[in-house]
């Protein structure tokens, strides 16, 4: 009984086994004779779900299928590397060929907000010859943002300034954006003369784009609505990453002299800057405390002999 039971055991699994060689022949045999009507296959990209215009391209909207050559369209994307990080330029239907005609690259004709990291913000910033390092800025760099705050009146005044942000990224300058090529041809006055303007050199800018936290750009912003020339643009190597901590800076630092203690506005005020030259106040003596009264103590002499005792005859 057991030797029957490992024998159709065995029958099944040869039998199973020559059903997949058909299989494989049979199959083998189509992919030949296809091969032979429309040519030899080739592996294309195709989309693996609809992607709507204007939309990001990632891998999980990928995947390929095996074509005869003489079906791939021309431009036809071999690689999915080819596509990711594009966008596409028109919607792409499921199971469509991934055209390099169909996709661009995030730049100026995608708009500037792909150009943004998710979860941050794009925010301009004035500059000028000063503020924004000679306008020789351009797309693509990191630069630190300081600002120099004034708050407090009267004799409360104070300056400080303090970098604010760090390594920070430059989506524009003016109208020219990241992966925007750098350059740009138009007619002369007269219509004749085709003109090349080199975009990387241009100059011609009042404001930078750049991008921030959502916190980062309300601080931006707020210093913008209330002292909007108090912003300088600082420019990194671009291999300088490193965000470290930096000391506010004072009147006191550029002069090289010791910082005010600010007490608490109960307290005798602090000397103001504008009083530095006059001769400081004098600290008020605390009134002592009275020590507690205490009886002199008498001090007497030891004696150094003793006394005689005087008899009563002595006294008569």
């Amino acid at each position: 009984m057991q030797g029957s039971q490992t024998r159709t055991l065995w029958i099944s699994v040869g039998a199973a086994l020559l059903a997949i060689f058909l299989l494989y022949s049979w199959s083998q045999e189509q992919k030949t004779a296809m091969a032979k009507k429309f040519g030899a296959t080739k592996r294309v990209v195709v989309a693996s779900q609809d992607i709507a215009e204007m939309e990001t391209i990632d891998e999980s909207k990928l995947d390929y299928v095996d074509q005869p050559v003489d079906f791939i369209q021309p431009d036809a994307i071999s690689e999915p590397e080819g596509a990711v990080g594009q966008v596409a330029a028109v919607p792409i239907k499921k199971g469509e060929q991934l055209l390099q005609t169909k996709l661009l690259l995030p730049g100026a004709e995608t708009g500037l907000s792909m150009e943004i990291s998710p979860g941050k913000r794009g925010i301009a910033l004035p500059v000028d010859d000063i503020r924004g390092v000679t306008r020789l800025l351009k797309p693509g760099d990191r630069i630190d943002i300081i600002a120099a705050l004034d708050y407090g009146k009267g004799q409360d005044a104070r300056r400080e300034v303090r970098t604010i942000l760090q390594d920070v990224v430059v989506l524009a300058t003016g109208l020219n954006v990241v992966n925007k090529i750098p350059r740009r041809f138009e007619l002369d006055g007269n219509g004749k003369t085709v003109n090349r303007i080199n975009l990387s050199a241009n100059t011609n800018f009042s404001t930078i784009t750049v991008e921030a936290k959502p916190e980062d750009a309300q601080q931006l912003v707020y210093i913008l609505a209330t002292s909007p020339g108090s912003l300088f643009t600082v420019l990194r190597h671009p291999n300088d990453r490193l965000q470290a901590p930096t000391r506010i800076t004072t009147v006191e630092d550029v002069l090289a002299k010791p910082q005010l203690t600010r007490v608490p506005a109960a307290a005798p005020a602090a000397p103001t800057l504008q009083g530095m030259n006059a001769p400081a106040a004098q600290p008020q003596a605390m009134p002592q405390q009275a020590p507690a009264f205490s009886p002199p103590q008498r001090q007497e002499s030891r004696p150094t002999k003793l006394p005689q005792k005087r008899t009563r005859y002595q006294d008569l």
